[in-house]
């Protein structure tokens, strides 16, 4: 690919068309996916994606079971535009391996790149914590001529969460914190959101940093005991969450909770600020550390996350 002029850029996932944009590249983005809802900049693209499974119309129940029915069998859940793709010409075409639930799979775009008419390259982005973001950030700055902007991209990122850390350096208590990010089955956090609840100010032990997502039990979590329970099933903005709620069942015990007792139980815009490796996870971390700690940082704003009443999560 050459270096001497802006690629024409194809992202086939939402954190990636989010780096593109937040290095000034929107208007070399051709193509997008049908997730890609932010900046409001890249609303209108092509969208070369189209998923199979629907949150609007499944219960989260049954979106567990389709999206595993579909990978055990080695499909796919999401459907590629392969003719669009070649009629964009792009240079670049930004994927991932990471997840097959959360975009087209690395092979199946590999193999429509080989059908295209010039000689793209495809860059799959790998992360597992806030650290290989930034990396990634880095990535695309590299491969697009951004490598200043990229840098201060970082750079402000990074400073924002040495502000979080200098603000919760003399607190004590860190409350047990579960982010939820699925209801049912219940899954505990892995890749960069425990980091996100342990720069927020929180006990991040119910998790696994750096590691895929997996399913828990009611035991677990009642011997966890959490102080802060925070809805944010992947792929869900806080609505979604909250439609949800009505065809969800929570495990066993979820009422004995101390969060749920206390009223700490709340939703979040996962997909803006917990799902997507992009920049706007180290907002994830600003609302959390306003969820966990008030006192300091002030409570969310609506905006930012709402209080889920006991009486909507059902056992």
């Amino acid at each position: 690919m050459s270096t001497t002029h802006t690629p024409r850029i194809v992202s086939l996932l939402p954190s990636a068309t989010e780096i593109v944009c937040a290095l000034g590249l929107e208007d070399a983005l051709v193509g997008v996916t049908h997730e890609c809802d932010y900046p409001a900049a890249v609303v209108g693209k092509p969208q070369l994606t189209a998923s199979r499974i629907s949150h609007l119309t499944m219960t989260s129940a049954e979106i567990d079971h389709a999206v595993r029915s579909q990978l055990d069998g080695h499909g796919s859940i999401y459907d590629l535009d392969e003719v669009a793709l070649r009629a964009l010409r792009p240079d670049l075409v930004i994927t991932q391996e990471l997840c097959d639930v959360c975009a087209v799979s690395y092979k199946r775009v590999e193999q429509a790149a080989r059908l295209l008419d010039r000689d793209a390259r495809v860059v799959s982005l790998e992360p597992n914590t806030i650290a290989d973001i930034f990396a990634n950030i880095r990535t695309v700055g590299a491969l697009t001529g951004r490598e200043a902007e990229a840098e201060q991209v970082v750079g402000e990122l990074a400073t924002r969460l040495d502000a979080l850390a200098l603000a919760l350096s003399q607190v004590e208590t860190r409350p047990r914190t579960f982010v939820l990010e699925w209801l049912e089955p219940a899954f505990a956090p892995g890749h960069w959101v425990p980091e996100q609840i342990a720069l927020a100010g929180g006990d991040h032990a119910f998790g696994h940093a750096g590691q895929p997502s997996t399913t828990t039990t009611a035991e677990a979590i009642r011997d966890y005991a959490p102080e802060v329970v925070v809805l944010a099933p992947c792929g869900y903005y806080k609505e979604d969450t909250l439609g949800a709620l009505a065809a969800a069942r929570f495990p066993a015990g979820w009422h004995e909770l101390p969060a749920v007792v206390r009223g700490e139980v709340w939703a979040v815009d996962a997909t803006a600020y917990f799902s997507r490796p992009g920049p706007r996870v180290v907002r994830g971390a600003e609302i959390l550390a306003r969820i966990i700690h008030p006192e300091l940082f002030g409570a969310p704003e609506e905006h930012e996350a709402v209080r889920v009443p006991a009486e909507l999560m059902r056992t």
